[in-house]
């Protein structure tokens, strides 16, 4: 693989480039039109593709800055999704979750400047390398865990150089070998997108550091990611993390529905999962489930409750409680180097317009000044 460094990204344009002073927060798509419970299984074997407009619209209304399109066997492919949403919105965008080895290179930046251009730059990538063998081998792909590292790097090494717009671009790697690609098309703008790179191990953390502008990884407490997140932030990589919230005007209101999503679990389901997570390779998914069995009595901490991770994984951690609660705690993880969040709820179409029309004013507030924690 061809030596790489951050000082040979290609350009990020100055809208593209974050204010440090600000967190940033997104919201995760639902694979449907919104599932009701935590415990419940997603509905799958149809799309409610108008439900997910309808979804994606309200989001844009309320100000979201990103929806993050998942990618997985059981969901619908997010790029044809993401072709016809940025038609149907106006200013939020799209981070397409994708898996570097489904597509060459050369054709996935092809598709991504097209997107680009139709949707006037509403597109962000997460690269995730693959969670399990046993999904990456229903595509055909049977590179074990560090080696999809090192694709990926080699990936968005080829990418970065469209990007730049080295032409004719000649690469030749343990995983890729390119001949004279010229792409007609770039980013619009003459840019390219925002990178995401996800993952929990050292070599996920080296990738987001050579060739991204934000290592995302699944919750913990502010300690936590503030230890973990260090290596990232001393080489000038953002973090995010990506987690639940349930936020009530009341703590007394959010434990009780809290409650509510446990009555009838989908028992089914949870071993499902729990078979999926026993053949995976990935650190990220591991950590979770090891941060979740750790837990007191399913509680993290006095405000991250853990027991929804056996049914949802490693997004499920949940922060609970008064919108005033969900602010404070929030804000603590802007010391610990946090910049970016993406958030999922239950329903989660409600509790996104929840969480933008009663807590983001309150950690905008703080931000201000206007209440310290």
């Amino acid at each position: 693989m061809n030596d790489n460094d951050r000082t040979n990204f290609a350009p990020l344009s100055d809208s593209q480039k974050i204010d440090s002073g600000e967190l940033r927060f997104h919201w995760c798509a639902p694979v449907d039109s919104g599932q009701q419970k935590a415990t419940d299984k997603y509905r799958v074997g149809v799309l409610d593709f108008d439900g997910i407009v309808e979804f994606a619209q309200e989001a844009d209304a309320l100000g979201v800055d990103s929806l993050l399109m998942g990618i997985a066997h059981y969901m619908p492919d997010p790029l044809p999704m993401i072709g016809a949403l940025v038609r149907e919105t106006q200013n939020v965008t799209f981070i397409l979750a994708y898996r570097p080895g489904l597509l060459s290179p050369t054709l996935f930046t092809q598709v991504v400047n097209t997107i680009s251009w139709m949707s006037d730059g509403r597109i962000s990538l997460n690269l995730v390398a693959g969670i399990s063998p046993a999904e990456q081998a229903y595509y055909g792909d049977f590179v074990a865990h560090d080696g999809r590292y090192a694709r990926t790097q080699e990936f968005l090494d080829i990418c970065h150089r469209l990007w730049r717009g080295d032409k004719p671009m000649s690469y030749e790697g343990d995983h890729y070998v390119i001949k004279e690609a010229d792409i007609g098309l770039g980013f619009k703008g003459g840019t390219r997108p925002v990178i995401y790179l996800s993952g929990a191990s050292g070599v996920a953390q080296e990738t987001a550091t050579m060739y991204g502008d934000c290592w995302l990884r699944y919750g913990d407490t502010p300690d936590g990611i503030a230890a973990a997140a260090r290596p990232v932030l001393d080489k000038g990589t953002r973090v995010g993390i990506r987690m639940h919230v349930l936020a009530r005007p009341t703590r007394a209101e959010a434990l009780a529905d809290l409650a509510a999503m446990q009555e009838n679990p989908d028992e089914a389901h949870r071993a499902w999962v729990e078979k999926f997570v026993a053949a995976s390779d990935s650190e990220a998914v591991k950590t979770s489930f090891r941060l979740a069995a750790q837990a007191d009595d399913d509680w993290l901490s006095p405000m991250i409750y853990s027991g929804f991770v056996p049914y949802r994984g490693g997004p499920a951690l949940c922060v609970v409680g008064s919108y005033d609660e969900v602010a404070d705690y929030l804000y603590q993880y802007k010391a610990a180097g946090v910049s970016e969040f993406i958030f999922s709820g239950w329903p989660t179409r409600d509790e996104m317009r929840i969480f933008y029309t009663h807590v983001l004013p309150l950690i905008r507030d703080r931000e201000r000044g206007g209440r310290l924690v």
